[in-house]
């Protein structure tokens, strides 16, 4: 079964799942508008852009390197929504000469600051799949009007954001890899990785009691007997969230030897 899901020719061939693949790709409108553009030190360009899932608008941020032709990243936040946390990742990966498309998977103006607020809306996301599919297509719609070419990209993203990344995965979606920084790594009832095209690169703290290493070690496993390129990396002393700068949870010695690997990976996927 072929299924169109882009306008310039990017096909989707055999990914369907029962339940929840159906509806990916379907039913997502464009309507890109730029909000904000300006330059950074480093001549990176950058802009706020609203684009619409199922209606409703949906707000991302835009880095873009200063080389044509430059690779491109998605990547997906964590449940505090998109913050200036991944505007600086976003920024810094820029920097380094890729496009970087920081998704909205809670919608514009919607960033969580309460702790029930940010399981309601993950919570609802997990629940629901095939919206979270959609708004993963909305992204990478997104990131192609920009120009990029999203089949050859990455998708990474911190904690809930590495789930989702996971989720694209998951659902076939053909891309060079999928990065998830300290994510969710249990496989949810009905899904397998039989249809991942891509490497998996797996970054997680060795010290993480919120996604423990037997899920760390379950996942590996999986990996092997589907065939999955991967690499899976645990850094000692490293709790959830280890990445999020001025946070009681920051390893700078894991975060700053996880961003060296991540580079290194993109590096030599880009060669």
């Amino acid at each position: 079964m072929r299924l169109l899901i882009f306008p310039s020719s990017i096909y989707l061939t055999n990914y369907l799942t029962k339940n929840s693949f159906r509806s990916l790709f379907l039913g997502t409108s464009l309507g890109l508008m730029t909000l904000i553009v300006s330059q950074t030190a480093a001549a990176i360009t950058t802009k706020n852009i609203t684009y619409m899932v199922d209606n409703q608008p949906y707000q991302g941020y835009y880095a873009k390197a200063d080389k044509p032709n430059a690779p491109f990243i998605l990547l997906i936040h964590d449940w505090d929504g998109l913050t200036e946390y991944e505007r600086k990742r976003a920024d810094m990966l820029a920097n380094e000469g890729y496009n970087v498309l920081a998704a909205d998977m809670f919608g514009a103006g919607i960033r969580p600051t309460e702790i029930a607020d940010r399981k309601r809306l993950t919570s609802a996301l997990y629940e629901d799949r095939s919206k979270m599919r959609r708004l993963l297509q909305g992204a990478l719609n997104a990131g192609q009007q920009q120009g990029n070419n999203v089949r050859e990209g990455v998708t990474m993203g911190y904690c809930f954001g590495g789930t989702v990344a996971l989720e694209l995965a998951r659902a076939g979606f053909p891309q060079k890899a999928f990065v998830p920084f300290h994510g969710e790594l249990k496989i949810p009832t009905g899904q397998s990785y039989d249809k991942t095209v891509g490497e998996i690169l797996v970054i997680h703290g060795t010290a993480d009691e919120v996604v423990p290493m037997e899920d760390f070690a379950t996942l590996g496993k999986t990996l092997e007997a589907t065939k999955v390129a991967h690499e899976m990396i645990s850094y000692s002393g490293a709790e959830h969230a280890f990445t999020v700068f001025d946070s009681d949870k920051y390893d700078a010695r894991a975060d700053e030897r996880s961003w060296k690997r991540y580079l290194d990976f993109l590096a030599d996927k880009y060669k």
